[in-house]
């Protein structure tokens, strides 16, 4: 049932591994909100392992989310061997969203877990799963508390998966994410406070791209207020990236897009950065509420 070498697991983790397994199955059906991602894609793997044709992978299309992203669900879902359905979500006709307010995604996981619930009859499963796991429950994510309320079901956390266990079992079962860095929708790189439009988001996107394509595998441009870039990289890329000869042609290709300043962070890439600038009162009431 494991589909994978059970030599590459401790003992800790192909218990954990097994009550994935089981709980899914106890499940009867489920619909994995599916990214793409690691995370999302070990659910919808165990998933497909646990229940067969009774697990189906649901991504949400919009303007946040990166055209590479889309085809890169795809091309996982195939692999795993898992029905694969496509959903337009609105969110950005929402002006809770739009507006950014520091709790943007309490809006935009309400979309998708709603435009999922209205799809479960038709898609003949009764549970919508996440791809949230144990790490993810120590960050502000207002996106747990939209879950909460649509009764979503966290496998990861409920067994006790971390984000470090999850890469290993997603290597484990031969998912070709296992390392892929994490890749947050497009509209978490807006500073809180400054609306959300397509045109930013797609501004983002290329950029974004350009330093892909340029060899920086794991990197976020964050727009602030006065349409300034502000440029994360891990550590040890910011060298490379100032490399006189790189750093004109990025800055060039930059404010060719529309940004009137690109800035490059000297703390490097960091995780969910922008939530410093939520407000305070803000992050509580949403904590409080998750727990």
């Amino acid at each position: 049932m494991s589909n994978g070498s059970d030599t590459t697991l401790t003992g800790e983790l192909l218990a954990k591994r097994d009550r994935l397994l089981e709980l899914l199955k106890s499940l009867g059906s489920v619909a994995v909100a599916f990214s793409g991602g690691v995370d999302s894609g070990v659910v919808a793997k165990a998933a497909s392992v646990a229940l067969g044709e009774k697990a189906v992978a649901v991504t949400g299309e919009s303007p946040s989310l990166p055209r590479g992203e889309l085809e890169g669900a795809r091309h996982l879902a195939e692999h795993i061997g898992i029905r694969h359905v496509i959903v337009s979500t609105d969110e950005l006709h929402d002006p809770n969203y739009v507006r950014n307010a520091g709790d943007r995604c309490y809006y935009c996981k309400s979309e998708l877990y709603d435009r999922m619930a209205e799809l479960l009859p038709e898609l003949g499963v009764q549970w919508i799963c996440s791809g949230a796991n144990r790490d993810d429950l120590g960050d502000y994510r207002p996106g747990l508390q939209a879950a909460a309320e649509r009764s979503v079901r966290h496998p990861l956390q409920e067994v006790g998966l971390g984000k470090l266990e999850v890469r290993a079992l997603a290597r484990h079962w031969d998912l070709p994410v296992w390392d892929k860095p994490a890749s947050p929708c497009l509209s978490s790189r807006i500073a809180p406070g400054l609306a959300v439009t397509v045109e930013r988001l797609r501004r983002i996107e290329q950029a974004e791209a350009f330093l892909k394509a340029s060899g920086f595998r794991d990197c976020r441009v964050r727009l602030h207020e006065g349409e300034l870039a502000r440029l994360e990289v891990p550590a040890e890329d910011l060298a490379r990236i100032m490399e006189p000869g790189f750093r004109q042609r990025l800055v060039d290709h930059l404010l060719s897009l529309g940004f009137c300043f690109v800035t490059l962070d000297l703390q490097g890439l960091r995780s969910g950065s922008l939530n410093v600038l939520v407000d305070l009162q803000t992050r509580r009431r949403f904590e409080l509420e998750v727990r």
